[in-house]
C-alpha cells in the first residue's frame, strides 16, 4: 500500500466525518453539520476553513429572515478526494485480508 494514495487532509477523522456527511447532502446548514458531527461552532469553523482552503467545500452565507446562516457544500474536488481516500482505505483492508488468508493457508 502506497501511503501517498491517502489524502492527508482526510486522515484527520473529524475532516473525514465532515466530508463524508456532506457527500450525502446538498448545501447543509452549518448548525446541522455541527450537531451531527458533534463539534463546537469554533471547531467546525476551523475544520471547514481547512477544507475550503483545499477546495473541498464551498461555503455560502446568507440569511433566513433576520438570522445569519452558513451553508456548506462538498465540491467536486472534495468528492473526488473522498472517493480516492476511501478507495485507498479499501485497498489496505483487502490487501491485509489477502495476506492473512495466505498466512492461514501456510500455517500447519
Amino acid at each position: 500500500m502506497n501511503p501517498a494514495e491517502f489524502d492527508t487532509a482526510l486522515l484527520d477523522p473529524t475532516r473525514l466525518s465532515i466530508v463524508s456527511l456532506l457527500a450525502g447532502v446538498n448545501w447543509a446548514e452549518f448548525g446541522w453539520v455541527r450537531e451531527t458531527v458533534g463539534l463546537s461552532a469554533s471547531a467546525l469553523s476551523k475544520q471547514v476553513s481547512t477544507l475550503e482552503a483545499r477546495g473541498y467545500v464551498e461555503v455560502k452565507k446568507g440569511y433566513v429572515g433576520k438570522r445569519p446562516r452558513t451553508w456548506i457544500n462538498l465540491s467536486r474536488t472534495g468528492r473526488d478526494a473522498l472517493e480516492g481516500h476511501v478507495a485507498a482505505l479499501r485497498r489496505v483492508v483487502e490487501e491485509s485480508q489477502r495476506a492473512a488468508a495466505r498466512h492461514e493457508e501456510q500455517t500447519p
